[in-house]
Formats: C-alpha cells, structure tokens, sequence
C-alpha cells in the first residue's frame, strides 16, 4: 500500500485499499468532537473513511463553562452530550476507554479496561487498529509539585471536578448560614490560586451565583461580607498571557465584585488552613482552587517514542503530523504546534479552544488531502481576540481581524453575549443550526419553572 503524503512537497498516489482508510480521534472535547462529527459526515457517511472516537468518559462537557459548573450557574447534566449518540447520528464509531499504549509500527491502539463505579470491569483491554491515528486530549493542571496542592486544593480539569467543588461550596455555604444564624461570627474564605481565565472567570461567576444562593434559605449569609473571595497571581498582573488593557479591565471589573486580587504572590504551599506565598504571606482557606499552571497528560511522553516537549505535549509540524510519525497527529492543548508569522519565530500556539477549533478544521481538510494523496495544509494561527466571562451580566476582551484593522477593547453586556455565542457555535458544529436553534428556545422557555442556580 503506497504511504500517503506526508506534508509538503510531492504530491503521493491516492490510498488505494479494500477497507475503508481507519482514522482514530483520542480525545472528544473541544477540537476532538467536532472533528469526529465533520469526518463522520464528510468522509464515513460515504464509505470513504472509518472515522473512531476514543474517550476516556461516556459524554462531553464543553471545558470553557467549567467555571460556571463549579460555581453553580450551570449543570453540567443538563448541558453534557452523549458520545454514543452524536456517533449514531453522524456516521462514526465511539469506544470508551483510556490509552495504554500504541505500537507505531504495527498500528494499533491499546485501550485500557474500563471499570463501573463499582469497581467491576465493564469493558476488558482492546486493541484498536488504525491507519491515521489523532490525538486530541487536551490538557490538565501542572501543580509544579507544590506541597500539599494535590491534597487540599481543587482543579478544573474535568466535570467531575467542577461538580466536587460546587458541593464543597453549598456544604460550605450551608456551614456558614447556620453559624450565623446562631449568633456567632461566620465567613467563607476561598482562595483561588492562579488569575489566568479560568481562575478569573471563576472568582466572578463564585461572587455572582452565591448572592443567588443566599436568596434559597440561606437567610443569615451575607454573600458580599461572608463571603471573602482571593485571587492570587503570581506574575505583576493578572491574566498575564492576555494583552495589558484587557487585564486593567478586568481588574476594575473584579474590585467592583469584591474580589480581593493579590499579584507577585507566588504560593510555595497549601495545607488544610490555607494558603503559603513566597513573600511571606498566609492566606487563610475554607476552600482552595489550583488553576495556575497546565500541562498534556502524562501518558503521551510513553508513546512509542514520540517527541514530546518539558509540557508533555507532542511536537508536531505545522501539518500537525507529529516529528517522529507522519501518520500519528496532534492538536489542541496536548500538541506543541509552531507558531507562524511575523515575530511568532519560535513560539508555539496558545492553548486555547479557537485554536483547537482552527486545527479541527484544517485536519478536516488534511484528511481529504491524505486519503487523495494530495500535499497536507499546513496551520496558520489567526488570533480573533479573547473573551474573558465575569459572570452572566458581563465579560471582557479583545478583537482582531482585518475589519477592525488591529484590536478592540470590549467589555459589559456585549462582550459577554459574545462570550455566550462561543458556546453556541460549538454546539452548531455537533449539532448543526437547526438543532440548536430549538435547544436554546427550549432552555429559555423553562428558566421560568427552574431556579438560577444548581441547589445540589
């Protein structure tokens, strides 16, 4: 069987085989979904590909509302979708399961058993051969090895992990009311380590969806003063990876929520009373969110030897093929993809869901070419600004692109509107426009018969 092309230069003779040319996704978020969704449609449908989903849970939680999650403004099993039936409706495979291991020159994919709650096997070890395999799995908290984060503080890496800390938050709240309900002094004190857009996002919507919960029974809870939100940052600002004037903003934005925001703060370790910083200072902690550092998982630097960088994430070429197997890719947060364009030399792109999406698109397109043994497309990152949410009435950012000649600064009502059809356009791209047009008429039509926030 002649190779396919592996990137650019001569084109290769179409893949010509008996069976269908077998792609693998791994990973079903934000960039693994939809391109399982696309190639199910464009390629499985017709009978010119067979397009397999791996993932390691049974349904899909896009990972930018997990903020919302674990504050409770939004539940995670009222928005979850099923792999097994997005795969029934666009024309592809799903397989539950962990990555074991891959055999790079006898093409399979080990899956590891899969256990149900109690702890009894479900699903035994497979093999899964496959011709192009794509790894998409995203990311997940680098703690640096800190001591005592892994044991007393909470990450947002999963929906089981937001859905943890909203319990944590309502136990917590529920404490507080009843002390103050008693006579006695009370509070809640969260830290939240790490003032990227996850911890940003969190600190506000936390600030917003407890002044809803206190409005639930919680009679003697005084949300603005019992309920002492910290931000800590170790850079001079916050929201370092994003440009200044959006960090300004967002900063005003945050003091007006009474958040406290502490920057050059450095923490060095966390135990069940707090918070520890480099500079000396002890930041007390009911609860306690690590969202300052991320990295790939673990198990793509045992993968048959290919590349991988100190971040775990596997090196690819800018036709998101990885450097030691033309037929194994990567993108999203889990890959370490070059960044072209001027003054972009030797930088990588920036783990963000726009860009996961634009490297779905362009493998839409790269598989096509490959199956016709076309050259591949190389990617081009074109950044569309950012969006920061500051809880459901507002939100902040930037955007850029040719109609605006250069960048503009948005914030309130608008940005976060905006912020919210990001969401939408990644349900159009599961479920078309139709779909979700009636899914969003539907929600808006039982907000009056549910509470604002999740009370359990």
């Amino acid at each position: 069987m002649p190779k396919p092309n592996n990137g650019r230069g001569p084109p290769c003779r179409a893949i010509e085989r008996s069976t269908p040319h077998r792609i693998v996704i791994v990973g079903g978020g934000a960039g693994g979904l939809p391109l399982a969704t696309a190639l199910g449609d464009k390629l499985a449908a017709k009978r010119r590909a067979e397009v397999t989903l791996v993932d390691r849970y049974e349904t899909h939680v896009w990972k930018p509302l997990l903020h919302e999650v674990a504050a409770g403004r939004m539940d995670a099993y009222a928005h979850d979708v099923s792999y097994l039936a997005v795969a029934h409706w666009h024309h592809f495979r799903f397989r539950l399961g962990s990555v074991a291991a891959i055999d790079r020159a006898r093409h399979e994919l080990t899956l590891q058993a899969v256990q149900d709650d109690e702890g009894h096997e479900m699903l035994p070890r497979r093999v899964v051969p496959y011709d192009t395999l794509i790894f998409c799995v995203g990311s997940t908290t680098n703690d640096f090895g800190i001591p005592g984060v892994s044991k007393y503080a909470v990450s947002l890496d999963t929906a089981l992990d937001a859905e943890r800390f909203h319990r944590r938050l309502l136990a917590a709240s529920v404490r507080a009311d009843g002390v103050a309900a008693a006579g006695s002094a009370s509070g809640i004190d969260i830290v939240i380590i790490g003032a990227g857009a996850t911890g940003v996002e969190l600190a506000a919507e936390i600030r917003q969806t407890t002044r809803a919960h206190a409005g639930y029974g919680l009679e003697h809870l005084r949300p603005a003063e019992d309920i002492r939100l910290t931000l800590l940052e170790a850079a001079p600002r916050i929201l370092p990876q994003l440009k200044e004037r959006i960090a300004v903003a967002a900063t005003g934005l945050l003091e007006r929520l009474h958040i406290a925001v502490r920057t050059d703060q450095r923490v060095t370790a966390v135990d069940k009373r707090g918070v520890q910083t480099a500079a000396g200072d002890f930041y007390p902690a009911d609860l306690v969110v690590w969202a300052a550092g991320i990295q790939a998982p673990a198990f793509l630097a045992q993968l048959d030897g290919l590349e991988v960088n100190r971040a775990n994430q596997l090196v690819v070429k800018p036709t998101l093929q990885t450097t030691r197997d033309p037929d194994v890719f990567a993108f999203g947060d889990c890959a370490a993809c070059p960044w072209r364009g001027a003054g972009k030399d030797g930088a990588l792109v920036p783990p963000r869901a726009q860009a996961a999406r634009q490297q779905a698109l362009l493998l839409v397109k790269g598989m096509k070419a490959r199956l016709a043994g076309r050259p591949l497309p190389e990617f081009e990152f074109r950044d569309f600004g950012s969006l920061v949410s500051l809880g459901e009435l507002s939100a902040v950012g930037s955007l850029m692109g040719r109609l605006i000649g250069g960048s503009l600064l948005i914030q309130g009502l608008i940005a976060r509107w905006m912020y919210a059809s990001l969401y939408k356009l990644h349900q159009v791209s599961i479920h078309g426009y139709a779909k979700v047009a009636f899914d969003t008429l539907g929600r808006f039509l039982r907000r009056r018969m549910e509470p604002r926030v999740k009370l359990h």
